[in-house]
């Protein structure tokens, strides 16, 4: 909707033929830093010899202001313009890969395997509720076993407002904790804390199938209280790292590619794509891999809580020491 809402209402702006040589914001990722140096000294030689010749000849400095209005371009300038287009966009995002900080290859790793435990958490959280802890099935043709299902699936949905409310509480901690332990520490601490809340939940489905197992449907209908209270507070814990994921890994991100001169929007969107790919291979693989094991969420998030502790590991060891003022909030913006 908001897709039509935007291709009728916004006003389209059509591309210059011709648009004088300047440095974008992504040309610190895309150029070595050789080649922008050549660039700036030769535009400071052509500025020099401009002023060389128009003391020296007034009629040369009447041509060179013809010129300069309507400059003609170089082959090099003419495929620069092709190469700015809408059209490159990841023809960008994957050519700035060559040139991004050395530092920022960590932060696509940690990155990659922290949404490699979101996703299974976001896709299968109320169906892991239905299934697992409630025992339910949606396609059963018992009407108790279906009951069950919806049951576990609104406990669900009322613990993922439970992981709201602790998100939002947590945003605002963000800033002094940044600033007092480091952004690379916060962090590390928020993958360590969604691998202790997904072992958790690997630990409940153990304990929840084998008492189902021994003591029946009627365990999954109100009996053992205690099983689904503790996923509850598995759900608004995971909240706070949630938080953590959403701001500090693009703080972070920005804070390395600052001394290149610029870029920061293109390595922003390099660092989508650590989110995206993992999220394309969870789609595809957490299907079969979850079928290898009879079906049921137990095996991702099984395995969730390993890809947890690697991005905890990588993020301690591997991202560097920022400057624990460096973390600056956005603050809010309003009209």
């Amino acid at each position: 909707m908001c897709t039509l809402v935007t291709l009728y209402f916004a006003e389209e702006v059509p591309l210059m033929a011709y648009q004088p040589h300047h440095l974008s914001d992504s040309a610190p990722l895309l150029d070595s830093p050789q080649q922008i140096g050549f660039d700036n000294s030769k535009s400071k030689l052509d500025t020099s010899a401009v002023d060389n010749a128009s003391s020296n000849n007034p009629e040369s400095s009447y041509e060179i202001n013809k010129n300069a209005k309507h400059p003609s371009p170089t082959v090099e300038e003419e495929q620069n313009v092709s190469f700015d287009g809408p059209g490159a966009v990841l023809v960008n995002l994957l050519t700035s890969l060559r040139h991004l900080p050395p530092a920022m290859l960590s932060s696509l790793i940690v990155m990659a395997l922290s949404w490699s435990v979101w996703f299974p958490f976001f896709l299968f959280d109320a169906d892991w509720m239905g299934r697992e802890v409630y025992h339910g099935d949606p396609k059963g043709n018992d009407s108790v076993a279906v009951k069950a299902y919806d049951a576990g699936v609104r406990e669900g949905a009322f613990g993922l407002l439970l992981n709201s409310v602790v998100l939002g509480i947590g945003s605002f901690l963000l800033k002094p904790m940044c600033q007092r332990m480091g952004a690379r520490l916060v962090w590390a601490m928020s993958n360590f804390i969604v691998f202790a809340c997904m072992a958790g939940t690997a630990i409940i489905s153990l304990v929840s199938v084998n008492k189902y197992i021994t003591e029946g449907i009627q365990h999954a209908i109100g009996e053992n209280r205690a099983i689904k209270i503790a996923s509850l507070v598995i759900f608004a814990l995971l909240g706070f790292p949630l938080s953590i994921t959403y701001s500090v890994p693009f703080s972070i991100t920005a804070d390395l590619t600052a001394d290149t001169g610029g870029g920061q929007g293109l390595a922003i969107g390099v660092l989508n794509l650590a989110i995206v790919i993992p999220q394309m291979i969870v789609s595809l693989g957490a299907g079969p891999w979850d079928a290898l094991f009879s079906g049921g969420n137990i095996p991702a998030f099984v395995l969730a809580p390993l890809f947890a502790l690697a991005a905890g590991v990588t993020a301690t060891l591997k991202l560097p020491n920022l400057l624990s003022g460096s973390f600056k909030s956005s603050g809010f913006h309003f009209g």
